[in-house]
């Protein structure tokens, strides 16, 4: 059956509602462990090895985001998708941040979209089981409500893109991560991230959505979760695409052309091999440029323009392979002339409000 073989470890304390969901993933033939609470649910999982963690982040005692958190201390590589009311989109966007691949909202509609959000989580869609029409139908719904939140209240956008970014300087076991965005308005058009994966890569990436609206926020929820997912996937030994440019951009293009946003993107997105130093980096759109920095300065890497990310006859991002001598840092730069100073200036000072420099900004990477 659809979910054979499975073990899922449902933490839920609506009695009504995890008895319903335990009863259907059975019926597609998973095994289901249930928990009422999350001290509950961590005393499970310290019992049994799960393939996957689904918990509602709304519990007494324990709650959900608190568990997951313990949860991946004591197994990085733990697999879970949340479930969560309109009303506490930030603790979405901290389990986001923690590792969760997916979320989905109360009241879950339809059954199939649980089976679907497990199958993404695992080893991606699988259509000969799901109905995928009526799935992502559904998914649209629940992703306009959230934007209908968000546009309503700029506050909250502002709150939830705030929680993504990290701080100025991150420091991993093989590589520095400094950047500074500048943003005029509560939320910013722009967004970075970055992470190791595994001893071998690391990954960076800076967006640029278009319009610039509250849409930005949850646009940058979208494109760090599907990214978490990614990287879930390969740290399960399950998918490559996290370290491969080309593919990791026409899988974000699939996703943000189907989610029903109507934003555009420019993206720069980059994975370093840290034992030989390659670097491998994929471009769509025109607005990011990326550089080797040297004592000598910045020198632009030749990539021709792409199209957006965000439209359906999309035709593939622009791509450049380049081995970096020691000392070369790699850099993502917006348009304005400002940022390429203030970059080779080392002024990194994470994300800012500032109404007298230019919107945008910069990433570097330093192995």
């Amino acid at each position: 059956m659809a979910l054979e073989d499975l073990v899922i470890l449902l933490v839920e304390d609506d009695p009504v509602f995890r008895s319903v969901v335990a009863a259907f993933l059975s019926s597609r033939g998973a095994t289901v462990v249930e928990a009422d609470d999350g001290r509950q649910g961590l005393a499970r999982f310290s019992q049994t090895d799960f393939d996957i963690v689904l918990a509602d982040l709304s519990m007494p005692i324990l709650g959900g985001l608190d568990m997951l958190k313990q949860m991946v201390k004591r197994k990085p590589d733990t697999l879970s998708i949340v479930i969560s009311g309109n009303q506490v989109m930030a603790d979405v966007v901290e389990a986001l941040r923690i590792g969760a691949s997916d979320y989905l909202v109360k009241p879950v509609n339809d059954l199939f979209l649980i089976e679907n959000a497990i199958h993404q989580c695992i080893d991606g869609p699988r259509q000969q089981d799901v109905k995928l029409d009526d799935l992502e139908e559904l998914s649209y719904q629940e992703l306009q409500e959230h934007l209908n939140l968000l546009e309503q209240n700029a506050e909250a956008a502002k709150s939830v893109q705030q929680q993504l970014f990290p701080p100025s300087a991150i420091d991993y076991p093989k590589a520095t991560i400094d950047y500074s965005l500048f943003k005029n308005d509560d939320v910013s058009a722009y967004f970075i991230d970055s992470a190791n994966v595994g001893e071998q890569y690391q990954i960076m990436y800076m967006a640029h959505f278009h319009p610039q609206d509250n849409r930005s926020a949850f646009a940058s929820v979208l494109l760090k979760s599907f990214v978490n997912q990614k990287l879930k996937l390969f740290r399960n030994g399950n998918s490559h695409t996290v370290i491969e440019p080309f593919s990791m951009l026409s899988y974000l293009n699939d996703r943000l052309s189907k989610s029903g946003l109507n934003i555009y993107v420019d993206l720069i997105y980059v994975v370093v091999e840290l034992t030989h130093y390659r670097a491998s980096i994929a471009q769509a759109g025109k607005g990011l440029r990326c550089y080797i920095r040297n004592d000598e300065g910045l020198l632009p890497l030749a990539m021709p323009d792409a199209l957006q990310l965000g439209i359906f006859d999309w035709g593939q991002p622009s791509i450049q392979f380049r081995d970096l001598l020691p000392a070369e840092r790699l850099c993502i730069v917006s348009s304005g002339s400002e940022h390429k100073a203030m970059l080779l200036a080392n002024h990194f000072v994470g994300l800012t409000y500032e109404t007298t420099i230019a919107p945008g900004g910069y990433v570097q990477m330093s192995c």
